[in-house]
């Protein structure tokens, strides 16, 4: 996988390239994103770790990167066919058929390759149980993973650079995991390098969230941009019903927003939260808001409405309904849910 194949994420990509072209390298780094994006750029970036023959650009090539892997030696062969030696990969997983007991990714690496190589810039977690055939379980990374891991982080590197390790979705590891890879993060080996993913930070234990380094994908970019004529309406629509709460209309509202596709209600909540953030912002250093939502009543007055007190319950609540969503749960019960919640803290102002 090389960074050029991902698209709309063009500044984390040359933010990553940069860091590592300076030496400064943290053992332990975190993504946090659409589970689909983050894969494809943690095998990027491990891509580039070991290229022999990296590529540097005195400008901005046509993806507008300034560096990227060759994709050619060895060692991007090897990274992007997930056959490197000293690269491990941890993901969730459950029993199925095959595997009845105490199941562990190492008892699904030949089944991962498959599903990355079928779904480079789309695996999704629900594509992921798809193709394991546990639609109805719950994928979890569990204490077995940290025990297989940590066996193999003792091993000196087979080809003497790099012990890569991409955790995918790590906001599924059970507290058994958690507490084992803490003590991993605490006390890194040298030459150790751990790639976490998750979508929902905050199912991370705080003590592992201090101990990373954390990027978040710029959700407002690429294949994420939301639409503003497209949904600016739909949110002005529904944030002046969460002041009324009159339960009818409400109702109505959130069956509209409910008819939308997965990942169109995904973009809308993710445009949502850079709303959000704009007003923040105004509200809290003076900064412009251009929400454009065409309503110029609105955007002059509703800035004012997200503070310090209520900014956090926001973030929180619309990052819970995103998840809910991504995990294919019943959208008008996760939207009215949001509603209630986005309700009581726009008027905790």
């Amino acid at each position: 996988m090389q960074f050029k194949d991902i698209v709309g994420q063009t500044d984390i990509a040359n933010r990553m390239t940069a860091v590592m072209d300076s030496g400064r390298v943290s053992h332990a780094q975190l993504l946090l994103g659409a589970a689909e994006t983050t894969l494809p750029l943690a095998l990027a970036y491990m891509q580039y770790l070991c290229c022999e023959h990296r590529i540097h650009h005195d400008t901005p090539d046509s993806h507008g990167l300034r560096a990227d892997s060759c994709g050619e030696c060895p060692s991007c062969k090897k990274i992007a066919s997930l056959m490197h030696p000293d690269l491990h990969l941890v993901f969730p997983t459950a029993a199925t058929a095959r595997v009845k007991e105490k199941p562990s990714s190492d008892d699904f690496q030949a089944d991962f390759r498959d599903f990355a190589a079928v779904h480079p810039t789309d695996a999704t977690l629900e594509a992921w149980y798809e193709a394991l055939g546990i639609e109805n379980k719950q994928g979890m990374i569990r204490e077995l993973d940290a025990d297989h891991l940590i066996e193999t982080l003792a091993l000196k590197p087979y080809e003497g650079g790099w012990r890569m390790v991409v955790i995918w979705m790590s906001d599924k590891m059970n507290a058994a995991f958690a507490n084992k890879l803490l003590k991993t993060l605490e006390e890194p080996l040298p030459g150790t390098l751990l790639m976490l993913t998750a979508e929902n930070g905050e199912a991370l234990l705080p003590t592992i969230r201090s101990r990373v380094q954390s990027l978040t994908l710029r959700e407002e970019s690429g294949e994420w941009k939301a639409n503003d004529e497209e949904f600016a309406p739909l949110l002005v629509a529904w944030l002046r019903l969460l002041f009324k709460l009159k339960m009818k209309e409400l109702s109505e509202q959130v069956d509209r927003m409910a008819s939308m596709n997965r990942e169109q209600l995904r973009l809308f909540l993710q445009y949502t939260q850079e709303v959000m953030r704009r007003c923040f912002l105004a509200t809290a250093a003076g900064a412009e808001c251009h929400i454009g939502s065409g309503d110029e009543k609105f955007d002059a007055q509703f800035p004012r409405m997200i503070t310090t007190n209520n900014i956090e319950a926001i973030e929180t609540a619309l990052d819970d309904a995103f998840f809910a969503i991504g995990r294919n749960a019943y959208a008008k019960i996760a939207l009215m849910e949001l509603s209630f919640r986005m309700s009581r803290a726009l008027k905790n102002r």
